[in-house]
């Protein structure tokens, strides 16, 4: 499944935040949204996941117009934005436990877990795991269900050096199971896996 884009182009206020934006990324692929802070870049994914409408263009996303209401559109698009939470009342293995049974699979949590090094805290409440052990638990539960496509936004965000090479190795091996990714980033080392770089600003 691919993402594209034609002309897109948001007006906020009495200014445009970006006109003329055109995107193409195939099954596979990687792009990366690059700029400073407020140039559009978490714009950009919502208008993709359906949060928003542009104030002008087209977007296609996994063959079909963005629409986060939709249960087809949400179950061939993982995201995970700036506002993403957890219930801090479950631990990790709950976490995934209640995923994987909305998807009707049968991998075990603590497998996956293991990945991302959060093996010896799947029976702690969310709400007593670090900041960056919560953004890893996050982003498994983007990349543990079936999807399509991945949206995600910084998500390096609270991770320390360990956990930042996680995600590298991540979005590589998303590009190599076919999956479509876009992300925004500040992270050096996630523009070096992507295929595609697009500054904003």
């Amino acid at each position: 499944m691919t993402v594209k884009a034609a002309g897109l182009g948001m007006h906020v206020g009495e200014q445009w935040l970006f006109r003329d934006l055109d995107l193409d990324v195939a099954a596979g692929e990687c792009l990366v949204l690059a700029g400073d802070n407020g140039s559009g870049k978490s714009t950009v994914l919502h208008l993709l996941y359906g949060l928003r409408a542009p104030s002008e263009g087209t977007i296609e996303v996994a063959g079909r117009e963005p629409d986060e209401r939709t249960v087809a559109f949400r179950r061939a698009v993982a995201v995970l934005l700036d506002d993403s939470e957890l219930f801090v009342e479950l631990s990790p293995r709950q976490h995934l436990e209640l995923l994987f049974s909305s998807f009707g699979l049968d991998d075990d949590p603590v497998d996956w877990l293991a990945t991302a090094g959060l093996a010896e805290r799947a029976d702690v409440h969310a709400y007593y795991l670090s900041a960056g052990q919560r953004r890893r638990l996050l982003l498994l539960g983007a990349v543990a269900r079936p999807h399509d496509v991945l949206l995600l936004d910084e998500p390096e965000r609270a991770l320390d050096v360990q956990g930042k090479e996680w995600l590298t190795e991540l979005v590589d091996q998303e590009r190599a199971e076919g999956r479509t990714v876009v992300m925004a980033t500040h992270h050096p080392p996630l523009l070096e896996v992507a295929d595609h770089v697009v500054r904003l600003g």
